[in-house]
């Protein structure tokens, strides 16, 4: 018995994408077809929170991506189109390590969605703007590909997964509106 399991085990992990759960090719496919979004935890930024005189609006207050977060970004876009998308429909926080991996996919015009912002340093907003981000996918058309770039609190509080930086998340929406995450890539070499 305990060598079945192993054998299991070991044959599982050959049909995962490197660090991730779900085989690769079914999910760029789910997420052609309608009632899917992928979620991507922005690139490579090096250390936690924000700086205390965080400023939404001034990039030189914040946390940003690093010399390899902006070519996981475009690795990230390169990844997209490598699986048949070459555009889509986007939506970032606006905090500028999320908003500068979006524009580095570059699959298409960048929309601001204050939703997916981080509440890492206010925890007390995780259920509000949970359930903001909820609602939003809940009425979302998800006719084309539709990516959120977001961060690892917002993700986590949403499907109870934590990503790694650049991990996209593949989740599909249940015809009750629930989400289930099918898979996640990771994009870090």
């Amino acid at each position: 018995m305990k060598r079945i399991l192993i054998i299991l085990v070991a044959s599982t992990l050959l049909i995962m994408p490197e660090g991730g759960i779900g085989q690769t090719d079914t999910l760029w496919g789910a997420l052609k077809s309608g009632n899917h979004l992928v979620l991507v935890r922005h690139a490579l930024a090096p250390g936690f929170g924000d700086p205390e005189e965080f400023d939404v609006k001034d990039c030189r207050t914040q946390r940003n991506l690093n010399d390899e977060g902006r070519r996981q970004s475009k690795n990230i876009g390169d990844m997209f189109r490598s699986n048949g998308i070459d555009a889509a429909t986007v939506y970032s926080s606006q905090w500028c390590r999320c908003l500068d991996t979006a524009e580095l996919v570059d699959l298409g015009q960048v929309l601001e969605l204050p939703a997916l912002n981080s509440f890492y340093e206010e925890f007390s907003r995780a259920p509000l703007q949970t359930k903001e981000i909820q609602s939003w996918i809940k009425n979302a058309p998800l006719r084309t590909p539709t990516v959120l770039v977001s961060h690892q609190v917002n993700i986590t509080a949403l499907t109870g997964y934590s990503p790694a930086s650049g991990e996209i998340v593949f989740i599909r929406r249940n015809s009750d509106a629930s989400l289930a995450v099918i898979g996640s890539v990771r994009t870090l070499r």
